[in-house]
């Protein structure tokens, strides 16, 4: 008998043979198997259902610290105050309408502007003589806040949505052309030679590598100029406006109307609250392949 039967008789022969009644098949570890994994399916649920409840929290201790600052004295109005005028302005529709008419702006402009973002962050990323020419033009307009824009806006466009829109597109567009071209300029090399090895041209590399490798840029950036869509809007509806949030709070502010700023300021939030969590849904959607914390 050779060594390898002698180890192999020694092995059948160590085995722990199985107990009466024991199914075929069925380890021990089957069963710690088992365990484990539903000791672990309610362990993930609650984790879920922790930050919820954490939000939850922190929103209720938001408001009685809102609550308490009114009721010492600072010039805030209190939330009772608060949702009374918001009950007035939705009764009779005001809200409504201003809500509709800021919302289209900003996904007007926060449309365009990634629209236009991505495939110029893409450029600049994957072709050095385009950066050259467009990255001192993004830098240049970064430094310059959109409200200086709004002159030469108006002086070019006229006193229509035009200007409105466009000033919202410039806050969204350089917020997340910069994010794009950051994604394609940090994709690892190692992927690239190794598709390059693999007889992939430009076209496929650039489609199944660097676009995927690049998409949680693209998506962090559009969260960001999301944020600045939405930051931009109270500044765009100076431009001779009829309706929208900023035009509410900013004609609120001729009669020191401090509820219907607060509910200006709520309503802003809210809608924004509410994109940015559809952005973080299709990110994580998309990026599904991606470690996370």
């Amino acid at each position: 008998m050779s060594v390898l039967d002698k180890r192999s008789a020694d092995q059948r022969h160590s085995r722990p043979e199985k107990e009466p009644g024991a199914l075929p098949g069925s380890e021990a570890g089957d069963t710690t198997a088992g365990d484990t994994k539903s000791a672990r399916e309610p362990s993930r649920s609650g984790r879920r259902g922790l930050p919820l409840a954490l939000n939850a929290v922190s929103v209720a201790l938001g408001i009685a610290l809102w609550w308490v600052l009114a009721s010492a004295g600072f010039k805030l109005p209190t939330p009772p105050e608060v949702v009374s005028r918001a009950g007035t302005l939705i009764s009779d529709g005001t809200l409504a309408d201003d809500a509709l008419a800021s919302l289209t702006r900003v996904l007007i402009g926060f449309a365009l502007g990634t629209a236009v973002a991505v495939p110029v962050g893409f450029l600049m990323g994957w072709y050095g003589i385009l950066r050259g020419l467009i990255e001192p033009w993004i830098q240049f307009f970064r430094t310059i806040p959109p409200l200086a824009i709004i002159p030469l806006a108006v002086v070019a466009m006229g006193i229509d949505e035009t200007p409105k829109i466009f000033v919202i597109f410039l806050a969204a567009f350089l917020a997340c052309v910069i994010s794009t071209f950051q994604g394609v300029v940090n994709v690892d090399r190692t992927l690239i030679n190794a598709a390059r090895v693999l007889g992939a041209g430009d076209a496929t590399i650039f489609a199944r590598v660097v676009v995927p490798a690049s998409t949680p840029f693209i998506l962090v950036g559009m969260r960001v100029g999301l944020g600045s869509a939405w930051a931009t809007l109270v500044a765009a509806e100076l431009i001779a406006a009829q309706e929208g949030l900023g035009y509410r709070m900013q004609n609120a502010q001729l009669y020191y109307d401090l509820p219907t700023i607060f509910v200006g300021l709520i309503s802003i939030g809210i809608l924004g609250l509410l994109m940015d969590r559809v952005l973080l849904l299709a990110e994580r959607r998309l990026t599904r392949w991606q470690e996370r914390r």
